[in-house]
């Protein structure tokens, strides 16, 4: 919401020294978000007057139209003889008023004027745009032309307004009503202490039966309609300057009279109008549901198609508008049109004015549906005053028929729901308890009163909200209306007490140490949106009946492309890998931890929890017990070169090796022993894809996936070849290491090596013979390492040979060779009992 402060002084007498970023700062203490300060007209210097176009030659010869003219500017530069002027635009003729800069002056931009020769002549000043001096769109893009009766030589500076201050306020979805002068005067009102001046306090004509003829179907979509109608509109009537820089620094472009006239009421009063031409309405205006595949053209000339939900404005003849979204091209306001053989101007004469109240819920879903967010569906969507809606219309009827030299007709339309102004019941002490400060019950009622509550009780307090207000509906929104109000600044600041002995959970601690180990090994973290599409599902190729596809939905998203809570850290992760190798950055190894969130059979429905005190054990394990199952996962993805090639070698890319070995990594930092073996799932290539298994509870869990993704998956995300990840599970990670993370003991014993190849089918996984290999061996085996796999004649078809490297230590003794010998014959004897396994050469 752009509110220049000129006009918020209308409302309000702020103080006259007080500037623009005065006025922001009391707003921002007010618990208003002033982006920004514009100084408009900075650096303007004049003389910038009106002047009259007397004469116009064309100049021939040159690429574009160039046209030299003179122009009477009184007295402004000192001599009284006619300005000569070189000017290219052409949507001036002679006799036409202007805006004429002349030497000396200095425009935006530093931008100063001085007479200089062009286009074979000298021109002295310049015809001003409104581009070039600030003022925003007003929809021709060439020359000021002014209305006639403005005198020559008249200071355009201050006829253009062109010097004021303009606060630029975030309004967040709770502080509709902000969306007007209106609101944003009575928090300047309530910030300074002043009296407002609301320009909603007009008098009223009581609705009676003689107004134009209106009929509601959908009173839960549609509580209030007013209607008037204004006659013996001036076609040629154009909106006055006042006007239409009002809605040029409020952002809004200047259109037409009554078009005008409706958006500025709009921004004054935060009420949505619309005017429709009576001359193309037939018959009774209607408010009901669109039918399912409904056609109709907006006033953007696009034919939309409706749906059951949409609210729409009728006539006999169908939709004449989309409710408090935009009106329909049918009933469209006419520009006028002069004949040019007769010189009859023609246009709309008759209007009939619209000022309603919908639902917000349904505008909503039908600006977001169709794309189509308006300034109206704005203010509407955030709660717009249903009591204003009268006033609006006579507002708006009073502007028309000062600046149009219309007639309104005697008849008032006004149908409204039954309906009861809305109390809350609240302690007086009630913000005492939130705030943790003692305001006392006088500045509880005065500042429930400054916001327009009205406020009966002594300890136990009764408010009746006001109309404005749809945000107030429950005592915690009342305190916080008092908490702002005192000052978030003032609230007092405690530090918590820590308990001693108390620092990071064991769970912390691992997550902690996972992300440290991860970039000690090359990896740089990447933090995503915990958000995804379900599509998503289908590029990693997971099957229909995958538990990843249970999705958490979020009612409301910040994407409807991304509603669901991500079930795998893996489409964020990716999704980054790919942005970077677009941008030239080839070689990555990328990691995140981050909780994923899982379904399951939860009820999601949480309870929602008090906030002046301490929730109970009872009411938080309620909460907990709705939500879903939250899971922290540790997460790599590579692509391009692991190593890169220099003076010590040649470099190696990334593979699917990597991708184990950061999961090892990991699970050394959780002092478990992970478990490798084939495996098969989702996105992963079948072929190089690694189980990462566990021990929980005497029973092997998997508990990741590691390896080189799918060629498919790789082409439906456009990632790099041979592009490799691994996904861990860190929570069950940690609950197969225990809590106390054991050092390893260090034997002052030498080491016995024992050298074994055996010699198994190529069906074989290494990680089954390993696991026998290191069952049989017992606890004198230290380490186990495969060195070498063979394939060949020497060995056999359909064989395969595996060189293992098996250490033995002993913590309390040196260890004979036989011990040794032993130790690795047991082993290899279990290895051949449990995979069929021989010695090779024996």
């Amino acid at each position: 919401m752009r509110v220049p402060l000129s006009w918020l002084r209308e409302y309000v007498d702020l103080p006259a020294g007080e500037t623009g970023r005065d006025v922001a700062a009391k707003l921002v203490d007010a618990g208003l978000e002033v982006e920004t300060v514009e100084q408009l007209g900075a650096g303007l210097k004049g003389p910038l007057v009106v002047g009259q176009v007397l004469t116009i030659e064309e100049l021939e010869g040159f690429r574009k139209p160039i046209r030299f003219c003179t122009v009477d500017v009184g007295g402004a530069n000192g001599t009284g003889e006619p300005q000569e002027i070189v000017c290219g635009a052409r949507n001036f003729s002679v006799g036409d008023k202007v805006v004429v800069v002349l030497p000396g002056a200095v425009l935006p931009g530093d931008f100063a004027i001085a007479s200089r020769k062009t286009y074979g002549r000298t021109s002295h000043g310049m015809i001003c745009s409104g581009d070039e001096l600030g003022m925003g769109d007003d929809g021709t893009h060439g020359i000021i032309v002014l209305p006639p009766e403005h005198e020559v030589g008249t200071d355009a500076i201050e006829l253009l307004q062109l010097v004021d201050e303009v606060l630029d306020i975030d309004i967040t979805p709770d502080r509709g009503y902000c969306m007007s002068m209106r609101g944003v005067a009575r928090e300047a009102a309530t910030a300074y202490g002043l009296p407002l001046r609301d320009p909603a306090l007009i008098d009223v004509p009581a609705p009676n039966s003689y107004g134009y003829l209106v009929k509601i179907d959908d009173p839960a979509g549609c509580d209030r309609f007013t209607a008037r109608t204004v006659t013996g509109l001036d076609p040629e009537a154009r909106s006055p300057i006042w006007l239409t820089r009002r809605l040029q620094k409020a952002g809004m472009r200047p259109i037409s009279l009554a078009v005008d006239v409706t958006n500025y009421v709009m921004l004054e009063l935060g009420q949505p109008l619309h005017a429709y031409d009576r001359s193309r309405l037939d018959g009774a205006i209607g408010v009901r549901r669109a039918e399912q595949g409904e056609k109709f053209t907006t006033l953007d000339g696009v034919k939309r198609t409706l749906d059951a939900e949409d609210l729409v404005i009728t006539d006999n003849s169908g939709p004449i508008g989309l409710a408090g979204v935009m009106g329909g091209a049918n009933t469209e306001i006419a520009d006028s049109v002069t004949d040019p053989e007769t010189g009859a101007v023609t246009g709309t004469t008759d209007v009939v004015v619209e000022a309603a109240h919908f639902d917000s819920v349904s505008i909503s879903r039908t600006a977001r549906r169709l794309k189509l967010s308006s300034e109206a569906s704005k203010r509407f969507e955030r709660g717009v005053d249903p009591q204003a809606a009268a006033a609006a219309a006579q507002r708006t009827v009073d502007l028309l028929v000062l600046l149009a030299g219309g007639t309104a007709e005697a008849g008032v339309t006004e149908l409204t729901a039954p309906g009861a102004p809305r109390t809350i019941a609240m302690r007086a002490d009630h913000p005492d308890r939130v705030a943790g400060m003692d305001y006392g019950r006088e500045t509880v009622v005065r500042r429930l009163q400054e916001v327009g509550c009205d406020v009966y009780g002594q300890d136990e307090l009764v408010i009746t909200v006001p109309s404005w207000r749809p945000d107030l509906a429950e005592p915690n929104d009342l305190a916080e209306e008092v908490i702002r109000l005192e000052g978030y600044g003032n609230l007092p600041s405690t530090l918590p007490q820590v308990p001693s002995g108390r620092g990071l959970t064991a769970r912390q601690q691992l997550h902690r140490r996972a992300g440290r180990a991860l970039a000690g090994s090359g990896y740089v973290e990447a933090l995503s949106y915990p958000f995804l599409g379900e599509g998503v599902f289908d590029q990693l190729q997971l099957p229909a009946h995958d538990a990843a596809r249970q999705v958490v939905k979020l009612v409301n998203p910040i994407s409807d492309e991304e509603p669901a809570l991500r079930t795998t850290l893996l489409p964020g992760l990716l999704g980054a890998l790919r942005r970077n190798d677009s941008r030239g950055s080839h070689d990555l190894a990328l990691f995140e931890t981050g909780s994923v969130f899982l379904a399951g059979d939860r009820p999601g429905v949480a309870v929602r929890l008090p906030v002046d005190r301490r929730p109970t054990d009872e009411e938080i394990a309620t909460l907990n017990a709705a939500l879903p199952a939250q899971p922290r996962h540790a997460a790599v993805v590579l692509a391009g070169a692991r190593e890169q090639a220099g003076w010590w070698g040649k470099g190696r890319p990334a593979d699917w090796a990597d991708a184990v070995q950061a999961a090892r990594a990991l699970a050394v930092e959780a002092g478990t022993e992970l478990v490798v073996r084939q495996g098969q799932y989702g996105p992963w290539h079948p072929g190089r894809c690694a189980e990462l298994v566990v021990v929980l509870d005497g029973v092997e869990t998997v508990i990741g996936h590691a390896g080189e993704l799918h060629p498919r998956v790789v082409k439906a995300m456009g990632l790099p070849a041979r592009t490799s990840a691994m996904e861990i599970d860190l929570d069950a990670l940690a609950a197969a290491g225990g809590e106390a993370l054991q050092a390893p003991r260090i034997s002052s014993f030498p080491v016995a090596t024992q050298d074994v190849a055996l010699i198994v089918d190529a069906s074989v996984p290494a990680s089954e013979v390993e696991s026998a290999l290191r069952k049989g061996a017992g606890e004198l085996l230290e380490s186990l390492r495969l060195f070498d796999v063979f394939t060949g004649e020497q060995v056999g078809e359909g064989k395969k040979s595996l060189a293992y490297a098996l250490r033995f230590r002993a913590t309390d003794r040196t260890l004979t060779a036989e011990e040794s010998t032993a130790a690795r014959d047991a082993a290899v004897a279990l290895a051949g009992e449990r995979t069929g396994a021989v010695l090779r050469g024996a």
